[in-house]
């Protein structure tokens, strides 16, 4: 219930700062928060990462439905306990980062970014892009470098657990 609770909280701030977004930065020059550094700008993304598969709007969100099934599925797995615990919050960044930009999908046929760093010319993104970016590098660190394989077994689907 708490990690349903904290995903509703992060896809709202999402929401919310999507919507400052519009309400400010739409058809504004973009605001200079370090020159040449970072800014915000507003984009409508009509694709994915890096503006690939543009209009593919139902694909996105079969994908992003069978994605938010995969996480709720590993999610009940996840063993209870503190050890464990970065896992779930893992999940929890996931999944609002998922619903925050299929919201956007579903709604308005694109998705509002509004976050540039100018200085690299990386892609404009936004607040959910950020959970599942932290989320991922998250979890790539934890499952090379802090868990041990045997206590991975719960990745397994075809492993019954014991409970």
């Amino acid at each position: 219930m708490t990690g349903i609770l904290a995903a509703a909280i992060l896809t709202g701030i999402d929401q919310w700062t999507k919507y400052l977004a519009v309400l400010h930065l739409k058809d504004q020059a973009p605001f200079v928060i370090w020159e040449g550094v970072f800014e915000l700008h507003y984009l409508e993304n009509r694709g994915a990462a890096f503006g690939i598969l543009q209009g593919k709007k139902i694909v996105f969100v079969v994908c992003t439905l069978l994605v938010l099934g995969l996480i709720a599925f590993y999610y009940n797995r996840t063993p209870r306990g503190r050890r464990f615990h970065p896992v779930r919050v893992i999940g929890v960044l996931l999944v609002a980062g998922a619903i925050g930009n299929m919201i956007d999908r579903i709604c308005n046929s694109y998705v509002v970014d509004f976050l540039y760093f100018k200085l690299i010319d990386f892609p404009i993104f936004n607040v959910a892009d950020c959970y599942v970016t932290v989320g991922a590098i998250i979890m790539a660190l934890l499952f090379l470098f802090f868990y041990q394989d045997e206590e991975m077994e719960f990745l397994n689907p075809l492993k019954k657990l014991e409970g």
